[in-house]
């Protein structure tokens, strides 16, 4: 059972722990990712659903949108990490998904581009708190056995996001097209909104903020001192406040300029987001609208699975940035089959559905800098936010000039170029392992018994002392057999 899920057959303890805050926290992060990757599904399933129609979008409107979409949550990434410092992530996530809830329902009621530019330029300033502030959150939460596996089924509930989009826009086309006067992609919006905005009230009681901080109702004194606890024994530190001179002192230190392209520079250039174009495209099948927006549900099956499996297996042997370099090297082999194009329609397929068998390479590797830097908890809230900035930064120029719609389905410039990112992807992960021992060298740090980075002077003299800690002024009788002042192993 332990391989399905790891809880099963922890010690009582830990298992009733990591239970309650799986219930809490994990599952309130699916819930909050899913409700966004349903807006940014919805949005190119709706502009091929009718939006593009009625709305005339003949030009570069459907680039546009990503990019003030983009443009939004390149403003917001940085800042919004300075925000979670100050106000308490319990408060400011929650307020963030219900802004964009709002804004995703009210496109439901524009008739023209322009609208909907400053609609997604705003949507993506709030939804920009989304992804790093949970990157952080579990990463100050979860142990390196527990980690991986859930950081990459948070990232990816998006591709279940996106297999649910495909046929609630079906089904909305097939049922309520022009109900009550509305047409479907229309429909798509509003449902968006009422379904992502009882998610956003959720967050004000089930986000704990972090272990030394949190203030959660569900939260028991005995489980707040077992949470600091368990992550002190592995070295990773609370956190701390951000001024402006330890701002200034990240981004002028080597860390983040280092890690910005092992991050994310596989995604700078992901052609699968293209897939429904060139399904559209085809006439030999020719396929209706249901399918163009149900077929490519497939890749989003495929991401799931590889979310869970790929973790799994990390989550057991630690292997972290191998998986990040399988998964550029499955995107690098589609990219370079795509280029060549003249190809069989089934050999075309595969190369589209490829990227999805390595998609939880992104998620290991932040779980990879979220542990090897777990020193310091602003430097690794800062990785994820800079990260994503250049990410979104480079998504808001690079789509516009290799892949532009008058140039749909046949990219061949396009492939090449993703071909070239994935290569330097793998290349910047090696290198960057040079780096991180570098920094653990330059700070003097070793690894602890969990593989863990721990500055030398922090480690007990005591044989097995690391993981172990008694837990007094607890009394666990209503949990099992421990008792007051119990040794406990706490991960």
């Amino acid at each position: 059972m332990s391989t399905f899920w790891d809880s099963f057959t922890m010690p009582p303890v830990r298992r009733h722990y990591v239970n309650k805050i799986d219930f809490f926290i994990f599952s309130y992060s699916l819930a909050s990712y899913i409700v966004k990757a349903l807006d940014q599904n919805n949005f190119s399933n709706a502009f091929v659903s009718g939006m593009q129609t009625d709305l005339k979008l003949y030009g570069q409107q459907r680039n546009l949108f990503t990019t003030l979409f983009n443009m939004g949550y390149l403003t917001g990434s940085v800042p919004n990490q300075i925000i979670i410092n100050r106000i308490r992530p319990s408060i400011w996530i929650p307020i963030c998904e219900i802004m964009w809830g709002i804004l995703t329902m009210s496109i439901a009621a524009t008739h023209s581009a322009n609208a909907i530019y400053g609609i997604r330029f705003v949507c993506g300033f709030f939804e920009s708190a989304t992804f790093p502030s949970f990157s952080l959150i579990l990463g100050s939460w979860y142990t390196p056995s527990e980690l991986g596996k859930r950081i990459s089924l948070f990232e990816f509930s998006s591709s279940a996001a996106g297999m649910f989009s495909g046929y609630i826009m079906a089904g909305l086309y097939a049922t309520m097209n022009g109900t009550r006067g509305i047409p479907a992609w229309r429909w798509m919006f509003i449902i968006d909104g009422i379904i992502t905005i009882p998610i956003g009230s959720m967050g004000f009681f089930f986000l704990p903020d972090f272990p030394t901080s949190s203030r959660a109702m569900w939260m028991k004194p005995w489980e707040r001192e077992y949470g600091i606890r368990r992550m002190a024994a592995i070295g990773r530190k609370p956190q701390q406040k951000l001024t402006l001179n330890r701002l200034r002192k990240l981004f002028l230190g080597p860390t983040l300029w280092a890690s910005f392209i092992p991050y994310s520079a596989n995604w700078w250039l992901n052609y699968t987001s293209f897939f429904n174009l060139w399904l559209k495209s085809l006439t030999h099948p020719k396929l209706t609208t249901e399918q163009v927006n149900t077929i490519p549900t497939a890749g989003n099956a495929l991401a799931v699975i590889s979310a869970y499996v790929w973790p799994t297996i990390s989550d057991k042997t630690q292997w972290r940035w191998q998986f990040g370099v399988l998964s550029s090297v499955f995107g690098l082999v589609g990219s370079i089959l795509l280029s060549v194009w003249y190809l069989p329609f089934g050999v075309l397929m595969f190369a589209q559905l490829l990227p999805n068998a390595g998609a939880s390479g992104q998620s290991l590797l932040i779980a990879w800098m979220q542990e090897s830097f777990q020193d310091d908890t602003e430097l690794r809230s800062m990785i994820t936010g800079f990260g994503n900035v250049i990410n979104y930064a480079m998504n808001a120029w690079l789509p516009l000039v290799c892949y532009p719609t008058y140039m749909a389905p046949h990219y061949k410039a396009g492939y090449q170029t993703s071909a070239a990112l994935y290569a330097l992807h793998i290349v910047s992960i090696f290198l960057f392992r040079y780096y991180i021992r570098w920094y653990h060298t330059h700070n003097n740090m070793v690894m602890n018994k969990y593989g863990l980075p721990t500055k030398w002077d922090e480690i007990s003299d005591e044989p097995n002392s690391e993981g172990v800690v008694v837990m007094r002024d607890v009394d666990y009788e209503s949990h099992g057999k421990e008792k007051e002042g119990a040794k406990v192993t706490v991960i």
